[in-house]
């Protein structure tokens, strides 16, 4: 018969099939090699000692470059020596800022404004044409400012 739970809850928790623990667990994990119940010290393969722990268990390695997983370091070595990938993928990975110069803002979906004049993307807080010095709106005000200037002239020469 299993032993599992207390006097009070006979089907909480199990205990730790580790004999030199038997700790009553709560949230036991089960190991996926020998599919014993453990605690939570002794849920890992080595420290219960598991027999068929060696298939089950993988390290994954990491590229220092591009964060790309390998599993083993021969195929590291040849990824690393493939450096355009690496490069590729840092590429991929680097967060687009905002186009105005001094600003570090990471452009996200929610927080990218294109300009309808210019087509720059910006930040939110550089969305108005005269915070980005928007090339189309300072023709426009150039402009603007000129019609502006010559119905004033009008008006004196009147």
């Amino acid at each position: 018969m299993a032993r599992t739970g207390t006097e009070a809850f006979v089907d909480l928790g199990k205990h730790c099939s580790w004999a030199e623990c038997n700790q009553l667990d709560f949230l036991p994990f089960t190991c996926d090699g020998c599919r014993r119940d453990f605690c939570a010290e002794h849920r890992s393969y080595e420290s219960h000692d598991c027999s068929k722990a060696h298939p089950k268990n993988r390290v994954v390695i990491l590229c220092d470059l591009c964060s790309a997983s390998m599993e083993t370091a021969e195929d590291l070595e040849k990824h690393q020596e493939n450096s355009r990938e690496c490069e590729e993928n840092r590429k991929q990975k680097q967060k687009k800022r905002c186009s105005v110069g001094g600003c570090r803002e990471i452009l996200t979906f929610s927080n990218t404004i294109a300009c309808k004049s210019c087509g720059m993307k910006t930040c939110l807080k550089h969305r108005f044409p005269r915070d980005h010095a928007c090339g189309a709106c300072a023709v426009a005000a150039a402009a603007t400012s000129r019609v502006r200037v010559d119905k004033g002239q009008a008006l004196r020469v009147h």
